[in-house]
């Protein structure tokens, strides 16, 4: 197998979940901020040009950060991640889903179209007027995290899993563009914490970590 990577939040949930578990795979480095994503052969990989894509020994290819992840906990199901039972794999998921649309999703958004246009504005649709309404909406979601928080120790309920590295990876990202945690977040910054001094979280800074292909 091989893993095509790059900076960024989602790459960031594979390589942050690859040091949990201790999966070593050949990396290749994407360069997303030249556009090699969306150009040329990447698009072969990938027509919407999406970072990261594992490809595996037949040539296949999966996309999707915590999609990897899940096919990668059925692959090599010690320490699983993404839930040992199906009850816990559902609640996995559903956690995930919502962290996707409720500040994955409008946290990327708002940031492309604000922070981000000069890169992006030529590589696909930025509406700078909506950055504003997105990065309210990622506030909300990252507000229902703490709400969350304050009830259970985890994302998914009592284990960490694939969930937590997901909301970790986004509440990172929000930090460094300008969309930091509210200040009454205090729930879901004491999480924060907690994760951020996890040994595979602090390997997974480095998009360049592992790198052996």
């Amino acid at each position: 197998m091989k893993l095509y990577q790059s900076v960024g939040p989602n790459p960031r949930v594979v390589l942050f979940y690859l040091a949990e578990k201790g999966l070593q795979i050949d990396r290749v480095l994407v360069d997303i901020m030249s556009g090699e994503n969306r150009q040329g052969e990447w698009l072969k990989k990938h027509p919407r040009g999406g970072i990261p894509v594992l490809e595996l020994d037949d040539g296949s290819l999966i996309s999707e950060a915590t999609v990897i992840c899940d096919y990668l906990d059925e692959r090599f199901p010690e320490k699983p991640l993404a839930g040992a039972t199906p009850e816990a794999r559902a609640a996995v998921r559903a956690a995930i889903r919502h962290i996707d649309y409720s500040i994955g999703s409008p946290m990327m958004n708002g940031f492309r179209s604000a922070e981000g246009l000069p890169m992006f504005e030529n590589r696909m649709l930025c509406v700078p007027e909506a950055a504003p309404g997105n990065k309210a909406y990622a506030q909300d979601g990252l507000r229902q995290a703490d709400a969350l928080l304050a009830t259970q120790p985890f994302v998914a309920g009592d284990s960490f899993t694939l969930a937590d590295i997901a909301l970790f990876c986004w509440v990172e990202f929000g930090a460094m563009v300008g969309q930091p945690m509210p200040d009454d977040a205090v729930h879901l910054k004491a999480w924060r914490d907690r994760i951020a001094a996890m040994p595979s979280a602090i390997a997974s800074a480095d998009a360049k970590h592992g790198l052996v292909a």
